[in-house]
């Protein structure tokens, strides 16, 4: 590895341990797991395998701590989120190279990262400040209504692979922040910078014992255990579809609130009289940005048929011009989290080239020097594309624009809204106007407009709808599903009863 000496956040640092009740713990019964670099195929670092015992005592850790927790001032709480947004930035060449080592981040994707988890924590840091009540009148005399929102209780985060830094903390500091106590699960290929790595961060910026705990594991020994839990009062889940209909339904057994933001499968329209230039700029960050890697990414590109030619070539080229590679170099492109999720996106691109479609460049992989089985997909542009085919109507998940053509805007809104799916998407028109009434149109949480659908903000709200997911993340979406309002009423004077 090219580091020269072991930092506390590097990926040569000890990440041998769990984190529970504030202290750095093995597992239960010793054992571990691998972490592979997706560039290289290499071991870089190793991780516990927490156990069911593990997990619990990390809820029972969390419960005990919340309390006091959640009677911490809101100056304080706002302190914690701060002292960890200064560290972020304190240690962002370190968790970049991590991104790089466990996701197979490229450099930009490792900027991106760290810029949206800034974010994500600057707005938590406002919420301690937040957390306003309100009163109401009563009709009975002498009665005064109070209103509060107090914390939930105990959050379970569960965080994906694909963005690990900045959806894990979408979702841990607005909960910590808000009086909650959390137990973090990263996912099995990124458990480093998705969850021991916040709890360096939250131990150096002086955060009480319990109030976060991490445990890291496979889903298929824990996961159910984390889901479920009967300490937990909230579980936020980032992931498929699949899996989220998993979690959402082992949540809803202990009436904890699920907070999913699930698959997506998102349309980039293009109409005749868009700048098609534009639409392209757009197109190539939107479907190939993190090795399309995104639940927000462009799944179907939906082009005009007069400018449908014009598109499919331009599309083309630039995709061809994208330097591909390890991410630990300067590339666009870098590696496929794992070949499971390589062989399958292939598959949705043979199956779709044997249904019709064109493939116009990419389809394999790229070889890289010294690696067996290399994880780096070449950009995929598909043209004669139908929206049924494989690669359109799934959510592929990778460096692959499938082009579908249509014939009118109407058309394109049948296309777009033809699936299941409903999280993000995105329309090039020619005029804003024109744009925002497609925009309209369009089934989804979020859609962008002379835009691609990759976009957060941590003050705007985050949301899908039909398989996409259920809740929200951001702002005041999030704080509602992390908190709950009270009721307290004091009667003042001597109420009558009727007997």
């Amino acid at each position: 590895m090219a580091q020269t000496q072991s930092l506390p956040f590097s990926i040569d640092g000890d990440w041998s341990r769990l984190y529970i009740n504030g202290e750095w713990r093995e597992s239960d019964n010793g054992t571990t797991i691998d972490v592979e670099d997706p560039s290289t195929r290499e071991t870089v670092a190793t991780v516990p395998a927490a156990t069911e015992s593990d997990v619990d005592a990390a809820y029972e850790a969390a419960a005990a701590a919340q309390n006091d927790w959640r009677q911490t001032p809101p100056a304080r709480r706002q302190e914690v989120i701060q002292e960890l947004l200064e560290l972020l930035h304190e240690y962002e060449e370190e968790i970049i190279e991590l991104l790089a080592y466990e996701a197979g981040g490229t450099r930009g994707m490792g900027e991106t990262s760290l810029h949206l988890a800034s974010d994500q924590a600057t707005e938590a840091a406002t919420l301690p400040r937040r957390m306003k009540g309100e009163h109401a009148a009563s009709n009975i005399p002498g009665k005064e209504n109070i209103v509060q929102r107090v914390p939930q209780g105990v959050v379970t985060v569960i965080s994906p692979w694909n963005f690990p830094l900045n959806l894990s903390m979408r979702a841990v500091a607005p909960a910590i922040a808000a009086g909650n106590a959390v137990v973090l699960k990263p996912a099995t290929n990124t458990p480093i910078v998705g969850g021991l790595l916040f709890a360096r961060l939250f131990e150096e910026a002086g955060l009480p014992d319990g109030v976060l705990n991490v445990v890291t594991g496979r889903g298929s020994d824990i996961g159910d255990r984390v889901a479920s839990h009967p300490e937990s009062d909230v579980v936020a889940f980032t992931g498929s579809t699949e899996v989220g209909r998993r979690v959402a339904a082992s949540a809803g057994e202990n009436l904890a609130v699920a907070a999913m933001e699930l698959g997506g499968n998102n349309a980039h329209i293009v109409t005749e009289d868009a700048d098609i230039d534009a639409a392209i700029d757009a197109a190539v960050f939107g479907s190939f940005v993190h090795q399309g890697q995104v639940c927000l990414s462009i799944n179907r590109h939906l082009v005009h048929e007069d400018v449908y030619d014009e598109y499919v070539a331009k599309l083309t080229e630039r995709a061809e011009e994208l330097p591909v590679g390890s991410a630990h170099n300067q590339v666009a492109i870098g590696p496929i989290i794992n070949e499971l999720q390589r062989d399958q996106m292939l598959e949705y691109v043979q199956e779709t080239i044997d249904a019709g479609a064109t493939l116009e460049t990419g389809g394999e992989t790229v070889d890289l020097d010294g690696v067996d089985d290399s994880l780096v997909v070449a950009p995929t542009v598909l043209s004669d594309v139908a929206n049924d085919m494989t690669a359109a109507c799934n959510e592929h998940f990778g460096p692959i624009a499938p082009i579908v053509p249509f014939s009118s805007v109407d058309e394109a809104v049948e296309l777009a809204n033809a699936t299941e799916y409903g999280l993000s998407g995105s329309v090039h028109a020619g005029d804003v106007g024109t744009g925002k009434r497609i925009a309209e149109r369009i089934e989804t949480g979020m859609i962008h407009v002379n835009d691609q659908p990759i976009n957060d903000e941590a003050h705007v709200p985050f949301s899908g709808t039909g398989a996409s997911g259920v809740g929200g993340y951001n702002s005041e979406e999030f704080l509602k599903e992390i908190t709950e309002k009270k009721w307290i009423s004091l009667q003042h004077e001597p109420r009558e009863f009727p007997f």
